[in-house]
């Protein structure tokens, strides 16, 4: 495990993640840790859920008294709401490309400097697949990516340009890492947050560009 700055666990990026939920939104949680965005709605925020394999109006996942033919796109058992509504692939990308999903969740494997995303392939690997992740990237009106800010290697995910390929060109609105919170804008990359006890020179040391400190920057609250 790389050294550096020690940041939050992935729950708790999940957990900052859904502070930029709003009630009423449409919101789709990619696979991996973006579904555990689901788990950390504050209370009377009212957002419906919508997955890949066509299903509206779902909630948290489930660790037990679950039905295993009602899961989201990652396979994760989850509860209902009242009123949801399932229906076929079609009809579920018709949606995300019609740009009725207000905000997308995905993963990243790396972000570049004006937005470009590479979440699918790592290629010294092999294989991958790309599924829904490059639809939900052009077809989400905003863009969040959860991730950890480096690699096990210590290596930043946060670059100058992408080495992997890409699921879609400057598509990124928001990066909300175990380090720091950081918006990309026309001008580059400004840093909004850091994590408690981080301090905003130790975030720009394993991140490859040139981060803009907010004039408000602030600790995030968790």
């Amino acid at each position: 495990m790389a050294d550096g700055p020690v940041g939050i666990p992935r729950d708790l990026i999940a957990l900052r993640v859904a502070r930029e939920l709003r009630a009423g939104m449409v919101v789709n949680l990619g696979i991996g840790l973006p579904t555990q965005v689901a788990n950390h709605l504050e209370p009377g925020v009212d957002v419906l859920f919508q997955a890949e394999n066509g299903i509206l109006g779902y909630g948290a996942i489930l660790d037990e008294d679950f039905d295993p033919d009602v899961i989201n796109a990652g396979g994760q058992p989850v509860a209902l709401r009242e009123g949801a509504s399932f229906f076929d692939s079609a009809a579920s990308f018709a949606m995300i490309r019609g740009g009725h999903v207000d905000v997308a969740v995905l993963g990243g494997l790396q972000v570049s400097a004006r937005g470009d995303l590479a979440n699918w392939s790592v290629p010294e690997r092999g294989g991958g697949s790309i599924g829904g992740a490059m639809d939900l990237a052009v077809g989400a009106r905003r863009l969040i990516v959860a991730m950890e800010h480096r690699t096990r290697d210590g290596a930043p995910r946060i670059v100058r340009e992408c080495a992997y390929p890409l699921t879609a060109p400057a598509c990124v609105d928001l990066i909300v890492t175990d380090l720091a919170v950081i918006e990309v804008a026309s001008t580059g990359l400004v840093l909004r947050e850091v994590a408690p006890g981080v301090a905003a020179s130790e975030v720009q040391a394993v991140t490859e560009p040139e981060l803009a400190i907010a004039p408000d920057l602030t600790e995030m609250v968790l």
